[in-house]
């Protein structure tokens, strides 16, 4: 058996979960879910679900990684040998492979945009959503271009894993994660500082719960389980690399609260903008790659300010993309005794293949879409997001409840702690939550497909 590999110190293994969790979900997918779901009443369910829902989850991943020092199949195998409980890791590993052939789609946008933004491609959008709109759509139908920043993204990732935890994943978080943070503050600072800017501050803090209703809490619930990397064992693989010293309950709350803060952060940036030059808070996915664009080139520095965002966003997307592609790349160093190098330009390519399929289903070849009335892209989205994931991250829950129980979870837990006063039955309540509440979303999910009608929604 080989030495494991770990990480260099303790805030390497916090600003690469953090990294893992800060993605596109939390850039691209929170700012418009919360202008299309009421702004700041969205953001306080959003945050109670994260607390309830997500907390003990990240939780539960890391002990299971660290006690294990196994990546997701390897880690169910060892805590329950001869059971069928080694298909939730086996889950965890299938759902990074789905979630990563299109996610790399979308990073390879981000690249290409940045590199629009720097070149001055935006200005011929100023104020012109049509013709933005136009662009978007045509570049993401092209059989190419997409497929080339694909691999382009791709490729990156590729190489920051081939180096390993400590000179790959490590260090590159050290350099990404704490870029995002000084961006996204010089993207706030700009955004406030516009004529009637500040009204995103009121939009996002100022809750109006007559604004909610009951599709934008299980929304809120949705997201607050997806935008952590729960369910698809990249926090057990991450805990994996952990020494016994590490203090697992607040390196969680870090994570929580650096996502969660870049995700809020990000908003007052975006919405600023939105405000200040008049735009509907409300415009929905194509708020980031439409609307964006046309902004950008009405204020001073547009080009600075336009290519900083994007090249943002790209960060994000890589640090995530990075993290899902370790929990593959672990999978065959463990259980298949490949080398790292093996393991990741293997799957990594199989993954970029599976990824062009996907990006040419927006335009380029339609039998999918013909077949199944939704492009395979959507398809796998919708797969992962909506059943892979939160079974996933439910079947964690019920693992610790039913199998591995409580308290042995707690003992695993407390290693490290200075305070190691834990009420078991608090954490078990958590637990029970969590499940319950993830079990309501799959159903909701699957009423909802076989009568049309879900239970709410």
């Amino acid at each position: 058996m080989k030495n494991r590999e770990q990480w260099g110190s303790k805030i390497g293994f916090i600003l690469a979960a953090s990294g893992s969790a800060v993605g596109l979900g939390n850039i691209w997918k929170y700012p418009h879910m919360a202008g299309e779901n009421g702004g700041a009443a969205f953001t306080v369910v959003y945050l109670l679900c994260i607390l309830l829902v997500g907390l003990p989850i990240v939780i539960a991943e890391f002990v299971i990684g660290r006690k294990t020092q196994l990546s997701p199949v390897g880690a169910f195998k060892t805590l329950a040998p001869n059971t069928n409980w080694k298909f939730v890791g086996v889950l965890g590993v299938c759902a990074a492979f789905v979630i990563l052939s299109f996610y790399g789609v979308v990073g390879g946008w981000t690249l290409r945009y940045a590199m629009l933004s720097l070149s001055g491609g935006f200005m011929d959008f100023s104020g012109n959503p049509e013709l933005a709109g136009q662009q978007f759509k045509s570049f993401i139908s092209n059989p190419i271009n997409p497929v080339f920043w694909q691999i382009a993204f791709m490729a990156l990732t590729i190489m920051v894993i081939i180096k390993g935890v400590k000179g790959g994943i490590e260090k590159w978080a050290k350099i990404m994660m704490p870029a995002i943070l000084f961006i996204l503050v010089l993207l706030m600072v700009r955004g406030l500082t516009l004529p009637n800017g500040s009204m995103a501050l009121e939009f996002l803090f100022k809750p109006k719960f007559g604004d909610l209703n009951a599709s934008s809490v299980v929304l809120a619930l949705g997201h607050a389980f997806f935008t952590l990397s729960l369910g698809m064992g990249t926090m057990i693989t991450y805990g994996s690399y952990l020494k016994r010293d590490q203090n697992l309950l607040s390196s969680a709350l870090w994570v929580i609260l650096l996502d969660t803060l870049i995700a809020i952060m990000a908003g007052v940036a975006i919405f600023a903008t939105v405000f200040a030059l008049g735009a509907n808070p409300d415009s929905g996915p194509g708020l980031i790659f439409v609307a964006l664009p046309t902004m950008f080139p009405q204020i001073a520095g547009g080009i600075l300010w336009g290519s900083l965002f994007f090249f943002l966003l790209f960060m994000a997307a890589l640090t995530s993309a990075i993290s899902i592609l370790e929990v593959i790349t672990a999978y065959f160093i463990d259980e298949k005794e490949w080398s790292r190098e093996k393991a990741t330009v293997i799957f990594g390519s199989i993954v970029t293949l599976v990824g062009i399929f996907c990006s040419m289903s927006m335009g380029g070849f339609n039998d999918f879409n013909t077949i199944f009335n939704i492009s395979f892209f959507d398809f796998l989205d919708y797969l992962s997001s909506k059943y892979m994931l939160p079974i996933g991250g439910m079947l964690t829950a019920l693992f610790i409840l039913l199998k591995w129980g409580v308290n042995d979870f707690i003992k695993e837990l407390i290693t490290g702690m200075k305070n190691k006063n834990l009420e078991p039955n608090l954490v078990k309540a958590l637990f029970i939550i969590s499940a319950l509440v993830v079990g309501f979303i799959i159903t909701n999910e699957v009423i909802a497909i076989l009568t049309g009608n879900p239970i709410i929604g």
